[in-house]
């Protein structure tokens, strides 16, 4: 399997062609930590090329962390594995027991695993694909430089770490540059620019009208916790003058949920929960709202509120939103500063136009550059850079 795996990419590569990857040849395997319901759609999508089938192996996340799980996928296999968590914070690690044996049954043609030291079961995984000269491939938010008095000795655990893979692949240009950093030769690193919506069907972003009717609607979705930041957002909006409140919409759920209903109440009634939406019931809310607001870390619901035409907010974080949010389509303001985002709310909502005009420019972002046919694409393009 492995062998016409490589010997097909060596004759592609013999003949000249020019034209992009669009399949894998060979049995692909893919570990995960967790399977994120909102990570399904890529794992089916990349399924879809890979004729020869893609089995994904992910355990179950720590009852506290309030991760929506995909129970099944459509078009790749899932693989139920068994995590066991130890200790937590800082010093959490991982280990997964089934991998080997679900390598064993698989036999994969080439593997991508979770670049993250942590997970105790990946040197395993590694050493048996290289007993049998199969490629892996790192999959990672980056490499940060580490600090403190021990960083010279954790960056040459994680140089040793990052060398046992064929190539990385990573969200950002960000990621890419630490990983360049950390000594891991560039031209072996891909960027696949983080999505969960796949490329809009339609042509032009939804049409809003060109001045607010109403209040305008702020809306802000994902896990309910507190590096999400809400908090910052409530206290940004309570600050504004009254006539440039707007409506606050806060779709999602998890542990710091009933927090910040207490907050909201307290100090911006205007803010309404929805609780967990997703697909089709969440595509209204989005069509409805005239501007995304993320005050927090994390991001992918970002690529998500670009594709319905929405100007985006975000607070500056692990590099994946600074490729997507530019000057033409968003704002990046440091995370958790109220008065930032109350001093860039002021201005912007009184200028509906000028928003009009940078959510046509983030729909033009995820129709040509940043959505799931470009993320699986770059994954293809990583696999065959592996084969030779």
């Amino acid at each position: 399997m492995a062998w016409t795996a490589c010997w097909t990419a060596t004759w592609r590569r013999s003949l000249g062609e020019a034209k992009p990857v669009d399949t894998f040849p060979g049995r692909l395997a893919l570990q995960q930590r967790v399977l994120p319901l909102y990570r399904a759609a890529f794992f089916d999508a990349l399924a879809a090329a890979c004729p020869d089938g893609l089995s994904v192996f992910a355990g179950q996340p720590r009852s506290d962390e309030a991760i929506e799980t995909a129970v099944d996928l459509n078009v790749a296999r899932l693989e139920r594995g068994r995590n066991l968590h130890l200790f937590s914070g800082p010093l959490y690690l991982c280990a997964q027991p089934g991998l080997l044996a679900w390598l064993e049954s698989w036999q994969p043609a080439a593997l991508i695993v979770e670049a993250n030291p942590r997970y105790l079961s990946t040197p395993r995984a590694l050493r048996w694909m290289r007993a049998r000269r199969r490629p892996v491939i790192g999959w990672g938010l980056g490499a940060p430089l580490p600090t403190g008095p021990l960083a010279g000795a954790r960056m040459d655990t994680r140089r040793r770490f990052l060398a046992q893979f064929d190539a990385l692949i990573t969200y950002s240009q960000r990621g890419a540059e630490q990983y360049h950093a950390a000594g891991f030769p560039a031209g072996r690193v891909f960027v696949a620019r983080n999505a969960a919506a796949p490329r809009p069907r339609r042509s032009d972003p939804p049409d809003r009208p060109p001045a607010f009717t109403t209040r305008p609607v702020l809306l802000f979705v994902g896990r309910l916790q507190a590096r999400k930041r809400i908090d910052t957002l409530l206290q940004a909006c309570a600050a504004l003058p009254e006539n440039l409140q707007p409506d606050v919409w806060i779709v999602g759920d998890g542990p710091a949920r009933a927090e910040f209903e207490t907050l909201a109440r307290a100090v911006y009634p205007r803010a309404q929960f929805f609780g967990a939406r997703h697909g089709p019931d969440l595509e209204p809310l989005f069509a409805a709202a005239d501007l995304f607001v993320l005050p927090g870390t994390g991001g992918l619901a970002v690529q998500q509120a670009m594709a319905f035409g929405l100007p985006v907010i975000v607070g500056e974080a692990d590099g994946t939103q600074a490729d997507l949010v530019r000057p033409e389509n968003g704002w990046n303001i440091p995370p958790g500063d109220a008065s930032a985002l109350t001093g860039l709310l002021a201005g912007v909502l009184t200028d509906p136009t000028r928003l009009r005009q940078m959510g046509a420019a983030s729909f033009r972002i995820v129709a040509v550059e940043v959505n799931l046919e470009a993320m699986v694409s770059v994954f293809l393009q990583a696999l065959d850079s592996v084969l030779s």
